[in-house]
């Protein structure tokens, strides 16, 4: 299988950490998918992903002590593979899995995800518990030195060890029959431990010996910039940041991120920015809130994302949203540009202003976006940024306000500036007349 024609352009969707941290349950994962059927498959929004720990009991249980609860019990098969914790998941019961959770998905016309950290389960390493396919124990391929930092569930594998594979390989088979379509790996991306660069090769292993289309992610971030060979050839999506959060500092260190990885964006190869913070967020951390950025930092951010052609994945709680809010992630025109854009580029970036610029696919089409990057002010429109002589004969049609901009009856001389709010951005589709 070619991996590239799993996701041949960014992957949109929901994930359940930004709201959720680890107490998502299926009810909210049904009522999340409910209105995303309705109301945002349209402009292209399709996967909905359940993040990390559905297999631990009792999560959220100590909030305030623990995000990831030490040592807690979890759900596993006889194989060593971790299941959906029936507390949260009812209709896993019985040895069903996330099949009928992915069934009720994919009859909304969508597609199912789900996280998965680097490893193997501590606990059936401590064990002693076979692995499908192997006469080896999970004893035997864990690697006690080759922990997470932040997350006490796994041990990583030796990688050359006999039964690491079958072990990838039978997690990979559960999925599978699951109907799984999206893989989120975390504890992986950024290489921390000796063993995660092979383990990447192994997932990806793991997707075509199981004969089913899986878009591979890998979190967190930042990746190597040195190693984006290695994300290209195996994986769809990589995370260029740490989490991403709902604040200008974060927000802002984007630019840069997006720079460095700007000629890594292919097709079926997505360099990640990480989730978006909009709407209502952080009730699985105690902390449930309308979301810190400002309405302009918010059309930066859903800017840049789609300029730069991220895969553009929502942590909201999305029965929640305003229609403001919904209007933001749905305007097609500025969506266009994940799905029917190329050559995207950073022509200049100062501590006032960013400027970046991207081709349509198909149209003899530019587009143009405009960051402010401190107070509001005038930004003056360079021809040069978009390869022309003059702005003359030009048609500049802004697409968050629709607002149209001609300069034909202006001379040379004439002073061509836009306006953009605080931390705000205009992003121009232009055309010659």
């Amino acid at each position: 299988m070619d991996k590239n024609t799993f996701a041949p352009t960014p992957p949109m969707g929901w994930n359940s950490y930004d709201y959720y941290d680890t107490s998502v349950t299926e009810e909210d994962i049904k009522r999340n998918a409910d209105y995303m059927a309705k109301y945002l498959k349209p402009y292209g929004f399709e996967y909905v992903v359940v993040d990390i720990q559905w297999y631990a009991y009792n999560v959220g249980t100590k909030r305030d002590q623990y995000q990831y609860i030490p040592f807690e019990k979890v759900a596993m098969d006889e194989y060593s593979r971790l299941l959906p914790c029936p507390d949260r998941f009812p209709s896993a019961s019985n040895g069903n899995g996330f099949k009928p959770l992915a069934d009720y998905i994919h009859s909304l016309g969508l597609k199912f995800g789900i996280h998965i950290m680097r490893g193997i389960p501590r606990i059936a390493a401590h064990m002693h518990t076979p692995i499908k396919g192997s006469t080896i124990t999970a004893n035997e391929i864990a690697d006690p030195s080759s922990i997470c930092s932040w997350n006490p569930d796994m041990y990583g594998v030796f990688p050359n060890k006999s039964g690491s594979k079958e072990y990838y390989n039978s997690i990979f088979e559960l999925y599978a029959k699951w109907g799984v379509d999206f893989i989120k790996c975390d504890d992986i991306c950024r290489m921390d431990a000796v063993s995660a660069k092979e383990e990447i090769v192994m997932l990806h292993e793991a997707i075509n010996n199981c004969n089913r289309p899986m878009v591979l992610s890998l979190s967190p971030g930042p990746a190597k910039l040195e190693e984006a060979w290695h994300y290209e050839r195996y994986a769809n999506m990589w995370r260029i940041t740490d989490d991403f959060w709902d604040t200008w500092p974060l927000l802002l260190n984007m630019f840069e991120r997006c720079e460095h990885w700007q000629n890594h964006v292919s097709t079926g190869c997505y360099p990640d920015c990480d989730m978006l913070p909009v709407g209502f967020v952080g009730k699985g951390f105690h902390a449930e809130r309308l979301t810190n950025f400002t309405k302009e930092e918010q059309i930066t951010m859903m800017t840049l994302w789609s300029i730069f052609r991220s895969p553009m994945m929502l942590g909201a709680e999305l029965p929640k949203l305003d229609e403001w809010t919904l209007n933001l992630i749905t305007n097609k025109n500025v969506l266009h540009l994940l799905t029917g854009s190329h050559n995207a580029r950073q022509i200049m970036r100062s501590d006032k202003q960013a400027v970046w610029y991207s081709e349509d696919l198909h149209e003899d089409v530019q587009y143009l976006a405009i960051f402010n990057l401190e107070e509001e002010g005038d930004i003056e429109l360079q021809p040069e940024w978009l390869n022309l002589e003059s702005l003359e004969a030009v048609e500049f049609t802004e697409l968050w306000s629709n607002e149209i901009l001609e300069f034909n009856s202006l001379s040379d001389s004439t002073t061509r500036t836009v306006t953009v709010p605080t931390h705000g951005a205009k992003l121009y589709r232009i055309r010659k007349n």
